[in-house]
């Protein structure tokens, strides 16, 4: 499938391992990216992380286990974890289903907004899919 099959959500930041970040001020939504949850298959359950938990960039955080394969989850940014997705421990195909919108996995109030320098833009992560795809074929 070419990049363009797979949503991209404009405004977001993305990280090689197909995660997402979307900013609102100090606060930083993340999940799963559309190309991500498709690698993986049905998604079958999504160990969180802690609320209150301190978190340091590209520390293991949760992991999620689909038909296919169980991945961790390693934060992006540096912070304090301030909410998750409780849907995602009954529910943990709305990845599968809406892995911008109700899909979410948690929530982080960010220590360091600098770090998002080390993340791709959309463009950036469109044209890292296709050299994937590119690979592949």
């Amino acid at each position: 499938m070419a990049a363009e099959e797979f949503r991209i959500e404009e405004g977001r930041y993305y990280t090689k391992d197909h995660f997402w970040v979307k900013v609102d001020g100090d606060d930083a939504v993340i999940g799963i990216t559309d190309y991500g949850q498709h690698q993986l298959g049905d998604i079958v359950y999504v160990e969180l992380p802690e609320v209150g938990q301190e978190v340091e960039a590209g520390e293991k955080i949760g992991s999620v286990e689909s038909v296919k394969a169980a991945v961790d989850i390693y934060s992006p940014l540096t912070g304090k974890i301030i909410a998750v997705n409780e849907d995602l421990k009954d529910e943990p195909s709305l990845i599968n289903t809406d892995p911008y919108g109700d899909g979410w996995i948690y929530e982080i109030k960010m220590s360091d907004p600098t770090e998002l320098e080390d993340l791709m833009l959309d463009v950036d992560y469109k044209a890292y899919i296709e050299e994937i795809e590119a690979q592949e074929e």
